[in-house]
């Protein structure tokens, strides 16, 4: 029998329940194709009796689980003393080589069904590439363990020493109660404005055209933004803890789909703090982070908290960096930049700190945008034909996210002053700074 499968590369095996996650492949490539040829799949199930339908299942559900053990089969990781070797590939076979020094996060997550058998998977973030290798699945415990082998090997213990050097200790910063997130999410606007349009929409809809299907192709996505903007955030976002460690912050959270993610030292590029209108008497704000080479873009470093507390961790986060300060100098823009911006040129606002370029935006829903100026790539200057006109000019900030922060609406002169003046702090910010390395 063992004569029969392809030979089985050397390495750790993953998780014998690996071949049930790989088994839906076939089914999902069926699904596809009914979707995308609706119609000639009709009449094939219309013409097929009851036992052409068993001996198709019959026929179908060992080719899946064939398909899900082989690729089990044939996949394998192995830890070397400078990299991760990952080898997977039934019919065309790839081996990624990953540099445990270029490795700044592993993730370990867990969903609902993978924590009801015991198992994990680990998402590895790499220095300079967009998507994750992964490991799904391994069990808990050889996850956990893992994930400590491989952040201290990548901190720079000798790897004879790593297997046993076990997780990194940490020290709870703030945690976030189930209670307060419910309130906060109560009070935001986006989840009341998508259920409102789930409703209103389609019936207007169904008014208009008569159609039942255009309402509900109408209301079925707007129910999912609905999903994601209330109770699919309370899920994610439930028990969320902030935690600190050598290798970087530790975000825990999740109700159903437990996560684990850990923000690498050094690798914030920019912090944005949010400020709902109806979470201002309460003095509660949100910590979004954009973080380099990640590829899911803004993170979030705190759901909701107060300023005090989103003030702690920011410092821990972005050292030297007060937020208070930030906040404070940030300057509104001249009042003749309401003939480019009618009402919402009051919101706008830009003020620098010896640690941040800040940037102010937002009159109901407030941001606030630091960029530490060791971040900052490029300082560009921006001017539309209305804006010369108006004596105006953007700023943009470029950092190591492959993101963007504006000073809007800036007198001219004032402007061509912020980008020099940017520029110098940057360059100084970089030799300044300290080294991007764990347990320094």
């Amino acid at each position: 029998m063992a004569r029969l499968l392809p030979a089985r590369p050397e390495g750790r095996r993953l998780h014998p329940i690996t071949p049930w996650r790989r088994t839906w492949a076939p089914i999902a490539a069926l699904a596809v194709f009914a979707v995308q040829d609706f119609n000639r799949a009709r009449e094939w199930f219309t013409q097929l009796t009851v036992g052409w339908l068993l001996v198709a299942f019959l026929l179908l559900l060992p080719a899946a689980a064939a398909y899900g053990f082989l690729s089990w089969w044939v996949t394998s990781y192995q830890v070397t003393d400078t990299e991760l070797r990952i080898r997977t590939g039934l019919l065309f076979r790839r081996v990624a080589h990953i540099r445990l020094d270029r490795l700044q996060a592993v993730d370990v997550t867990r969903p609902l069904l993978a924590r009801a058998v015991g198992v994990a998977k680990l998402k590895l973030d790499v220095v300079g590439t967009n998507d994750k290798d992964e490991l799904a699945f391994v069990g808990e415990e050889e996850a956990v363990a893992l994930r400590a082998e491989l952040l201290a090997r990548a901190a720079g213990i000798a790897p004879e020493a790593a297997p046993s050097a076990g997780e990194a200790p940490e020290r709870e910063l703030v945690r976030v109660p189930p209670s307060r997130l419910t309130v906060a999410l109560l009070l935001m606007g986006t989840g009341w404005g998508f259920l409102a349009a789930t409703i209103v929409a389609p019936l207007l809809i169904y008014w208009w055209t008569g159609s039942l299907g255009a309402a509900v192709a109408t209301g079925v996505p707007m129910l999912g933004g609905a999903w994601v903007a209330t109770l699919g955030r309370y899920l994610t976002e439930y028990d969320w803890k902030v935690a600190e460690s050598p290798d970087g912050l530790r975000l825990d959270h999740g109700l159903l789909n437990r996560e684990h993610a850990t923000v690498p030292p050094g690798r914030v590029q920019s912090v944005r703090i949010v400020e709902p209108l109806l979470w201002r008497r309460l003095d509660w704000v949100r910590v979004e982070l954009e973080v380099a080479g990640s590829d899911i873009g803004n993170s979030v470093l705190l759901p909701v908290a107060p300023r005090g507390v989103a003030a702690g961790v920011l410092a821990r986060v972005l050292p030297g960096v007060d937020l208070a300060e930030a906040a404070s100098v940030t300057r509104p823009v001249p009042r003749r930049a309401r003939w480019a911006v009618p009402v919402w040129w009051r919101g706008y606002g830009h003020g620098v700190t010896d640690a941040v370029f800040a940037t102010r935006r937002g009159l109901l829903r407030r941001e606030l945008t630091l960029v530490p100026h060791a971040k900052v790539q490029s300082v560009r200057l921006s001017q539309g034909p209305w804006e010369r006109r108006l004596g105006l000019a953007d700023v943009l900030v470029d950092h190591g996210a492959n993101g963007t922060a504006s000073a809007r609406l800036r007198d001219v002169e004032e402007a061509y002053a912020i980008v020099g003046a940017q520029a110098e702090r940057s360059r100084t910010g970089r030799r300044t700074a300290r080294p991007d390395r764990w347990l320094t």
